[in-house]
């Protein structure tokens, strides 16, 4: 029999987010948003009792990746771990403000890559780091294989020349994992991440862009310009496999996709409950024991887009249970990342449509408006569609483009 239920033992750790979800973001979620650009002090106490969870093994709720291991000794059997206990927490979070996670120190999305492909002499090298994640160039989007910023190996440092664009905590972070060439006629296996420290000579914030949500959160513009980085901060191998190719470096976004799903699935049950509140006081009844076609046209709209966040949030939850059961999850983890940025963006919008000026008064424009950034970053919503059609067909990245 499948279970559909979330584990029991993960019932502490969805408790204690949702009651910092409740009592930690949503009190501080319209300030923020309207004060852009100003770091969330609230967060730094928070973000102390969340590494102590991290480092007492209970699993956290932030966006740091977690590592997957393939060793026989390993127990056998089907398990839970901290892949699901991340996704699970992080849909509580995000419940309260996906704006707020997004600045929570030290889990930032270059902690999941780092997490993902470093050494275990840089993983705790860079323990209690944070860590921005940078890929995206002003020449390409989508593309993570088009990448341009170099990476020059000179004595015992990688001398980065290039810029990045919409990198999600580039001003306030500790660090900046950087996606960058070793020889662009090799291609995509030359590609290779760097955690570059602030302060480094040659690394500078050129501006803080302005948003039309996440607004708590910010998002930078960086430059490279002969930036010495010690060679030691190449994570992984510096060896340019063009059998392995990109697949090194892509498995970052088996562990960040899922992650950014769970955003999703945590703002669309937001605004659902909301929504559901609204519609109960305008005495519009939703009875899951009839038809919906027998229903109000609210209450049947209503259950539509349930019925869609439910499918969103089981495809999130097996993607993140693979990662745990050391199962490839690159498929599922791209369609979790499809199926819950759609959804989050029409259900959000939707919600605003179903409760009319009431929405105003509530979270739900800001939830509009923070929705859409969930179905581009991480892999935008065609792409991922891409990943998937590529997967299932047995193609390519050459035979379909």
């Amino acid at each position: 029999m499948i279970n559909l239920e979330a584990p029991k033992k993960a019932g502490a750790l969805i408790n204690q987010a949702y009651q910092a979800a409740a009592e930690v973001f949503r009190p501080i979620s319209r300030k923020y948003d309207r004060a852009e650009h100003t770091y969330p002090a609230e967060l730094d106490m928070f973000a102390a009792l969340l590494d102590g969870l991290n480092s007492s093994g209970e699993g956290g709720a932030g966006a740091a990746g977690v590592r997957r291991s393939g060793s026989d000794k390993e127990e056998k059997g089907n398990r839970n771990g901290a892949n699901l206990n991340v996704v699970l927490g992080t849909i509580e979070m995000c419940w309260g403000d996906v704006g707020l996670l997004l600045s929570m120190p030290r889990q930032g999305l270059g902690n999941a890559a780092i997490g993902s492909v470093a050494t275990d002499e840089q993983l705790e090298r860079f323990s209690g780091m944070w860590a921005a994640m940078a890929i995206t160039e002003p020449a390409f989007g989508s593309d993570s294989a088009a990448v341009s910023t170099t990476a020059r190996l000179d004595g015992d440092h990688y001398v980065l020349n290039g810029e990045k664009i919409f990198v999600t905590s580039g001003e306030r972070a500790d660090a900046v994992v950087v996606w960058a060439t070793l020889d662009k006629s090799k291609g995509r296996a030359a590609i290779k991440s760097f955690v570059v420290e602030k302060g480094t000579p040659g690394f500078e914030v050129v501006r803080v862009e302005h948003k039309l949500g996440i607004r708590a959160s910010d998002t930078a513009v960086l430059r490279f310009e002969n930036c010495r980085v010690p060679a030691e901060n190449l994570l992984g191998s510096p060896e340019i496999d063009t059998a392995k190719g990109f697949a090194g470096v892509m498995q970052t976004f088996d562990n960040t996709r899922p992650l950014v799903a769970a955003m999703a699935i945590g703002v669309a049950r937001a605004a659902l409950d909301e929504t559901r509140e609204i519609l109960t006081k305008a005495g519009v009844a939703i009875d899951y024991d009839r038809p919906a076609n027998t229903q109000h046209a609210a209450a049947a709209e209503f259950l539509r887009l349930e019925a869609d966040y439910e499918s969103a949030y089981l495809l999130t939850l097996e993607s993140a249970w693979m990662a745990d059961n050391r199962k490839p999850n690159s498929l599922q983890a791209s369609m979790a990342k499809a199926k819950a940025g759609r959804s989050v963006v029409e259900i959000a919008l939707k919600c605003v449509e179903l409760t009319g000026a009431y929405g105003e008064e509530s979270l739900l424009e800001k939830w509009a408006r923070d929705a859409k950034i969930l179905d581009i970053f991480e892999g935008t919503q065609q792409i991922q569609q891409l990943i998937v059609a590529r997967r299932i067909l047995g193609k390519s990245s050459a035979e379909l483009k």
